[in-house]
């Protein structure tokens, strides 16, 4: 009871209010809820503080920003609650919503501009000439209506994956090791609909998530970038639940010798051998793939981790 009066407490002032509203959007940084109420950083730093630790909100640190957001599950049903009831046409909120678009918008555009400033084309899809649509729908073949389960999408990129699946899931969690593609992605993720799902950096090689985590989890055009692939899959086998699905996207093996410059990939694809043994060594058990025609071969080899299955850690690993 303790718990709940003091978050009803710290809910209950209208600038917190207002944050908890803007923080069912997505995920804010502390420059940009300044920006958007208007309001001086330590006074909504304070305000911050007592709404993260009642629990109302999380953060989490990405190099010199924090990210505020609403907790997914039932870890935010109270907030979601708190965000449900208040007025859809408050002249107050309204004008946050605006400028949040505002902000968001910046956001998306600043990321997209510095990261094609570096070389890379983000959208390895278009690059590739991949049929994206093709694959999208392939993908949604294999997980039904929901929503239902957990879900993880590693090597998130721009989000896409979390889009498309989000109305099927009942959480989810991207993560990438690029703070631009993050940029990119929480914007795509801004708009109604998303509340339950976040994005943060992490190593797709030591996820900071516990065992047994997901019920599903994407890996989607990663493992050709990937040095150690096998390690990639394990991790990944890691976080699933007994029962719960890999759905692992990539480039079946060629010959195109060029792509290994030119996009930095660092495998030429992947034989359905090669992925066997790769699942069997994190305890998987593959179903058959899904081939779907293109220019360069794409497969979707769909996995389930076995009950008996025992991995190895991460850390283990790398002692």
């Amino acid at each position: 009871m303790e718990h709940l009066l003091a978050s009803l407490r710290a809910a209950a002032e209208p600038t917190r209010l207002r944050l908890l509203a803007l923080a069912a959007r997505g995920a804010f940084c502390v420059m940009e809820f300044t920006e958007i109420l208007g309001q001086s950083q330590p006074r909504l730093s304070r305000h911050l503080k007592l709404l993260c630790d009642c629990g109302l909100l999380y953060r989490v640190r990405e190099g010199a920003n924090v990210w505020f957001a609403l907790p997914t599950g039932d870890d935010g049903a109270l907030a979601r609650e708190l965000v449900a009831r208040l007025p859809a046409d408050d002249p107050v909120l309204e004008a946050d919503r605006r400028q949040a678009a505002r902000v968001l918008a910046e956001r998306a555009r600043v990321a997209s501009e510095s990261f094609r400033s570096k070389g890379a084309d983000w959208d390895e899809m278009r690059a590739l000439d991949l049929p994206a649509q093709a694959v999208e729908d392939a993908l949604l073949t294999l997980i039904p209506p929901g929503p239902h389960g957990r879900l993880l999408d590693i090597g998130t990129g721009t989000g896409r994956v979390l889009e498309l699946l989000a109305p099927r899931v009942r959480q989810a969690l991207g993560v990438d090791a690029s703070k631009a593609m993050l940029a990119l992605a929480r914007a795509r993720l801004s708009g109604p609909g998303f509340a339950h799902c976040a994005v943060r950096l992490a190593d797709m090689y030591r996820l900071p998530l516990a065992d047994q985590s997901f019920d599903t989890v994407v890996l989607q055009m990663v493992l050709h970038h990937a040095e150690d692939p096998a390690g990639v899959v394990m991790e990944a086998a890691r976080v699933l639940h007994p029962g719960g699905r890999l759905l692992l996207i990539d480039l079946a093996e060629h010959e195109r010798t060029d792509m290994t410059g030119k996009l930095a990939h660092r495998w030429p694809g992947f034989s359905d051998d090669s992925i066997d043994r790769m699942f069997a060594g994190a305890g998987l058990e593959r179903a058959d793939p899904v081939a779907i025609p293109a220019p360069l071969p794409i497969r979707i080899w769909p996995a389930t981790r076995m009950a008996a299955a025992t991995t190895v850690p991460a850390l283990e690993r790398a002692l």
